[in-house]
């Protein structure tokens, strides 16, 4: 994933497991030219809300171990991963990568939801527990998404 490339290069760059917001900023947008520092922030924010980065203060952990993810030479990550997935765009991930075909997880969340009455993203999450797929705090969003009707 592109995404988790990007978050941690500057921590095996550092050689270090916490860094704070502006060292993670400047490693991204004026070390290695990727970004501009507004666009490295938006990016802390989004692997933030992706479960990729702690925050604590102005200190930034992650959530894995940057030493274990594989960065081939010459990568440069795209604007896609500035851009904030959905609930569902997670939670659908989240179920193809525990085997089940794509369009078979899309027509089975869509039957659900129109079943249902639900949101997409609690039709989601229903198909994922279903399926055994764990799916984290996305559960706990689409309760909440449930709750608030």
């Amino acid at each position: 994933m592109s995404l988790r490339r990007a978050v941690a290069v500057p921590f095996r760059a550092k050689g270090r497991e916490t860094l704070s917001e502006s060292e993670f900023v400047v490693a991204l947008s004026l070390d290695r030219e990727w970004f501009s520092p507004e666009q490295a922030k938006r990016l802390v924010d989004v692997a933030a809300t992706e479960g990729l980065l702690a925050r604590e203060d102005d200190e930034l952990d992650p959530t894995f171990d940057p030493r274990e993810v594989t960065v081939p030479d010459g990568f440069e990550p795209g604007d896609d991963v500035l851009r904030q997935r959905s609930n569902f765009e997670r939670a659908l991930d989240a179920i193809v990568q525990s085997g089940v075909e794509k369009q078979d997880a899309v027509a089975a969340v869509n039957r659900l939801q129109a079943d249902l009455g639900v949101t997409v993203e609690a039709a989601a999450v229903v198909y994922a527990r279903r399926e055994g797929v764990e799916l984290g705090d996305l559960a706990d969003r689409a309760a909440d998404e449930l709750g608030d009707d």
